[in-house]
């Protein structure tokens, strides 16, 4: 590059670095989608909407939630992947889509590690192994002896690649159970054929038994957080109930393509940690027996990293394949 070409791009840089800064500094300056890679009307699509409602309202523009779902969560992800990274597609990253899915053979087009930025994880919640009350175990222990001494006669409801499915696999490694799962398309016809007795139980998140246990339709054995739930004070966690150190949580946070302004992602986690500082809109998620955490951005990915790495290991130690 001769000298006059050199003065003619570092000039035409010089032109855009000043209208890339107010860009960032005056961001947003028009509505952000948030993609949920799930449908409406789920857990994800709550929590997309919630986000969606917080940091519009600290960020004073309009975030509007955008369900694309399809393929476990891995067809809205893609498209976030493939968007510019500008801030103004976001997308509600979870354990299924963002950590468990690639653990699977064939993996997805995007990694998680790669693609993206992690904003803010927003909460977490433990899955709850529950049982038919008509199933004879009372209490974990009691169930860990009845499937130990009924090797292959304990059914369980298997979301494939969901939470529940991977929470189930991890116990039935580390405690060296034999179980076999029943595929079903989504955790509430499960969840109802565990409530009718066809099957007799299986892990899945809190909030979707919460209303089943309360009205004694359903026994909760066991969560599987590090420490008891609020919302299910009397029912164990795996780790004090013989298995050290044995966690498994359903979580969502914010991500956005990688390459996206640190300007931009600095100021969405600032965002996300303000909106749900408030109590009001902290309890609308304590109230469903999640945690309520609005990360950092560093904290947050490290957290995926792992999760990635964690699920893959159980993914790949239980051989399983998606169709």
């Amino acid at each position: 590059m001769n000298k006059r070409h050199f003065l003619a791009a570092a000039l035409a840089l010089a032109s855009v670095l000043p209208i890339a800064a107010q860009a960032q500094s005056d961001y947003p300056n028009r509505a952000v989608k948030i993609i949920v890679p799930f449908p409406a009307g789920g857990t994800s699509d709550i929590m997309g909407r919630l986000i969606a409602d917080g940091l519009g309202k600290q960020l004073k523009q309009p975030f509007v939630v955008d369900n694309k779902a399809g393929a476990g969560g891995a067809i809205g992800s893609d498209q976030v992947a493939k968007a510019a990274p500008d801030g103004y597609t976001l997308l509600l990253s979870g354990i299924g889509s963002n950590a468990i899915i690639h653990g699977f053979t064939p993996k997805p087009s995007y990694d998680s590690a790669r693609d993206f930025v992690q904003i803010s994880q927003l909460a977490a919640g433990p899955n709850v192994l529950v049982v038919n009350p008509e199933f004879p175990a009372k209490t974990f222990k009691e169930f860990i002896a009845w499937v130990k001494a009924n090797p292959g006669k304990f059914s369980y409801g298997q979301v494939n690649a969901s939470s529940g499915h991977v929470t189930t696999e991890y116990l039935k490694q580390v405690a060296g159970l034999n179980m076999v799962g029943i595929p079903y398309k989504g955790g509430a016809p499960a969840l109802n054929d565990v409530v009718a007795n066809q099957i007799p139980g299986m892990f899945t998140n809190q909030d979707a038994v919460l209303p089943f246990v309360k009205t004694g339709k359903l026994r909760a054995l066991v969560v599987t957080s590090a420490e008891r739930n609020p919302l299910f004070p009397d029912v164990p966690t795996v780790a004090e109930s013989g298995y050290p150190g044995f966690t498994a949580v359903s979580w969502t946070g914010l991500s956005a393509p990688k390459g996206t302004p640190k300007a931009i992602v600095d100021k969405l986690e600032a965002a996300m940690v303000a909106a749900f500082s408030d109590p009001a809109v902290r309890g609308k998620l304590e109230a469903n027996g999640f945690v309520v955490l609005a990360s950092k951005s560093s904290d947050y990915t490290k957290f995926v990293n792992d999760e990635i790495n964690r699920w893959s290991k159980v993914v790949q130690t239980a051989g399983i394949k998606l169709d």
